[in-house]
């Protein structure tokens, strides 16, 4: 059984690296990946990491490591996946209002293609018609994951082909005799429910006969993955099973096997993270006690951009009773990251753990107020390994041009 990482070694990085500081564990991202892996065993299945969850190359060549495909969401991110080492045919790309530009570049490339508008569908066929395979991305009106920020499916989303516009499609497809070899739908984050990607399949299912050069269906990823004690994710073993019998039913109907694809992001680095920061200042008034630490919304901005919840832990005195802590950030903005959060007795000088940290975390940070961006470690086979150095002074003028 996995042993994650311990207070003591938390607190021993912290002392190493200084605060506030992301960890990242090496082996819970290879456990998340084996689960998948055996759930899936007989399926034929392929996995891609979204690497918008966090996209440090460190990060990226272990999840190569491990087997592995990636999953890009700009250009850059496939440049980043070729310098960790990953085959083009094992890369990627779905993004989404970008110039042709770039979906041209990610052909030279050589990587594999998602196009989510008709209008970059129609520049593709004008440029590359029957010579480049490429896959559709479709908009299925399916609203999922239980917030509009984090829902891409439904009928006001921007991410994809409105599935009503097939006719569209397809008349772009006899046109330019464009070689479609793969449907996406991907329809949002946090779907516990395993019915909500049947239903993708559904869709494919209705539309696989209008795509003759068809080889594989990708559902997306968005597997919930649990933030609060006793909460439950996804059942993987549950979706396998269903999957596993959608891709019979395909076989059994077109006499033709498909592969599906996924793409998941959190699920495999999030419960890997853990964000530890220092608490500068105590403060109460008449309601709240405040627990004021180094670091805001420019660190992580889930619980103020999205109000997610991340569960916290003072490592420093955990024998100490409980009491009620607002714990917020030093930004000049509100950037509280808990109210009235149960804590052991908080200290000025204690650390201050978020847990489930490792997705859209980092990757989500910005220098705001002119603070530094924090350093990275994973810790890997027992060891901690420097794999981000924090900023310095001179990082934030480094691109600015000066004028006299």
């Amino acid at each position: 059984m996995l042993i994650p990482l311990d207070n003591n070694i938390l607190q021993e990085i912290a002392q190493t690296y200084g605060t506030p500081v992301y960890v990242y564990h090496a082996e819970k991202i290879a456990d998340q990946f084996k689960k998948l892996t055996t759930a899936f065993t007989g399926v034929n299945a392929r996995f891609f990491y979204a690497c918008k969850a966090l996209t440090n190359i460190s990060i990226l060549k272990y999840i190569r490591s491990l087997g592995c495909n990636i999953d890009c969401s700009s250009i850059n991110e496939v440049h980043i996946a070729l310098k960790a080492g990953f085959a083009p045919a094992n890369i990627l790309y779905t993004s989404n209002g970008i110039a042709f530009e770039e979906i041209q570049t990610a052909v030279e490339l050589g990587v594999n293609i998602n196009i989510d508008s008709l209008s970059n569908l129609e520049k593709f066929g004008k440029t590359y018609g029957h010579l480049y395979p490429v896959g559709i991305r479709l908009l299925p009106n399916i609203m999922a994951g239980g917030n509009l920020k984090i829902s891409t499916g439904h009928e006001n989303s921007k991410f994809g082909i409105p599935v009503y516009q097939l006719n569209q499609i397809l008349a772009l497809v006899e046109r330019y005799k464009l070689r479609i070899v793969g449907l996406h739908i991907h329809t949002g984050s946090e779907i516990k429910d395993v019915e909500v990607f049947i239903k993708v399949a559904d869709i494919f299912f209705e539309l696989a006969p209008h795509f003759p050069e068809l080889e594989f269906l990708d559902m997306g990823g968005g597997f919930k993955v649990p933030y609060k004690e006793n909460e439950q994710g996804t059942d993987i073993y549950l979706l396998a099973q269903e999957v596993s019998a959608v891709l019979n039913k395909f076989d059994a109907t077109y006499g033709k096997k498909f592969q599906v694809w996924f793409e998941p992001g959190k699920f495999l680095v999030s419960e890997a993270g853990s964000f530890i920061t220092q608490v500068n200042v105590l403060k109460t008034n008449t309601n709240l006690n405040f627990a004021g630490i180094n670091s805001g919304f420019n660190h992580l901005i889930r619980p103020m951009f999205y109000d997610s919840y991340h569960r916290i832990t003072n490592i420093s005195n955990t024998e100490a009773p409980t009491k009620e802590y607002a714990v917020v950030g030093n930004i000049c903005e509100t950037d509280t990251f808990a109210w009235n959060r149960p804590l052991n007795e908080v200290r000025e000088g204690d650390l201050l753990v978020f847990h489930n940290a490792g997705a859209y975390g980092f990757e989500m940070g910005s220098n705001y107020n002119s603070r530094f961006l924090p350093a990275q470690v994973l810790h890997k086979n027992g060891q901690a390994h420097l794999i981000r150095k924090r900023d310095e002074l001179a990082d934030l003028w480094r691109n600015q041009i000066e004028l006299d």
